[in-house]
């Protein structure tokens, strides 16, 4: 793997117990993966995942479980959460794990944002939310830095005076995940670097373009900043298998719409009984060749991403771990 490349473990809250989520992620590190990312979420996508821990706690454990980095990824810092209450969140975190987390945020989804019984809105809505909340977590990283009060009131978010009382010497590096050309230039502009889910080649190289432009508009230089990528694969010692993994656990996978629209875990059951084995070609690599799949990841780090997070859709993940620390990360370079 290459020096500046870091390949790491995607757990998922959505199908493990906590605290088997947490031995994973110390298996994987054992086997040459170098981080873990978990999801914010409060429900899973289909019943048969059957799990949804708070990523907030599970995060402090893997900080003392592993050694490389941490993130959310992502969270939502605008139903549920007040974003003062994920920057208090996220920088106790890097307080304790220093140089390790990072805070990915996303604009948030009605399978878990719904629960507290508000008005969800559309898209765009929910991006300037994003946006003003991003706005609201850098104000308090600076106030715990420099001491001071802050205080802020905008079009969806009122924070009175206040700061971080309890944060790191450097702020963690706040990482948007985004799928489309304008979100990605405004990330450009307000963040420190880019998440998306694996995507067709061309539309990441129109996002990486897009985010570019909104970097240096800040007055900033692209070079070096994270961009990081969420792979859902299965892999299984048959195709068989691997087909039947993908169609059972990760029937999402096999979606081809927007899905920030659907409340419950019952309702994506039911649309999975719809998806069929060809709905994931172009969208998840489903293989028992680990070479295929090591060929898929390399593509993408040819793209520019310095940092892939891989998820194994299959209950399978220690076998899938031992064969990928095995005979796909060695062979990935930048």
């Amino acid at each position: 793997m290459g020096s500046d490349l870091t390949v790491g473990y995607a757990a998922m809250l959505e199908q493990f117990h906590p605290t088997e989520v947490v031995d994973l992620s110390a298996y994987a590190e054992q086997h040459g993966f170098s981080g873990v990312m978990a999801a914010d979420h409060y429900q899973p996508w289909v019943p048969q995942q059957g799990q949804a821990a708070f990523v907030w706690n599970v995060l402090t454990a893997l900080g003392e479980r592993t050694r490389g980095d941490i993130g959310p990824g992502v969270t939502a810092p605008t139903f549920r959460w007040h974003p003062a209450m994920v920057a208090q969140a996220s920088a106790t975190l890097a307080a304790m794990y220093p140089g390790r987390h990072w805070l990915g945020i996303g604009a948030g989804e009605a399978l878990n944002e719904h629960i507290i019984g508000g008005y969800w809105p559309e898209a765009a809505e929910r991006s300037h939310r994003m946006f003003e909340a991003i706005e609201i977590i850098k104000k308090l990283f600076r106030s715990g830095i420099e001491g001071k009060d802050v205080k802020h009131r905008g079009e969806f978010y009122t924070l009175e005076s206040t700061r971080l009382w309890t944060m790191p010497e450097v702020p963690p590096e706040i990482l948007v995940a985004t799928a489309g050309p304008i979100n990605a230039k405004r990330t450009g502009k307000l963040a420190d670097g880019i998440i998306t889910v694996g995507a067709p080649l061309e539309k990441i190289a129109m996002l990486f373009g897009k985010f570019e432009e909104g970097v240096r508009e800040s007055g900033r230089d692209p070079q070096g900043m994270p961009k990081v990528l969420q792979v859902h694969l299965s892999w299984a010692p048959t195709d068989e298998e691997a087909l039947a993994n993908a169609l059972t656990e990760w029937p999402n996978g096999g979606m081809k719409f927007p899905k920030a629209d659907i409340r419950s875990p019952h309702d994506f059951a039911q649309i999975a009984k719809l998806v069929r084995p060809e709905d994931f070609e172009g969208r998840m690599v489903v293989s028992a060749d680990p070479d295929v799949h090591r060929a898929a990841i390399q593509r993408y780090v040819d793209l520019g991403f310095d940092r892939v997070y891989l998820h194994n859709v299959g209950r399978n993940q220690r076998e899938w771990i031992e064969v990928f620390g095995r005979d796909v990360l060695p062979k990935l370079s930048r």
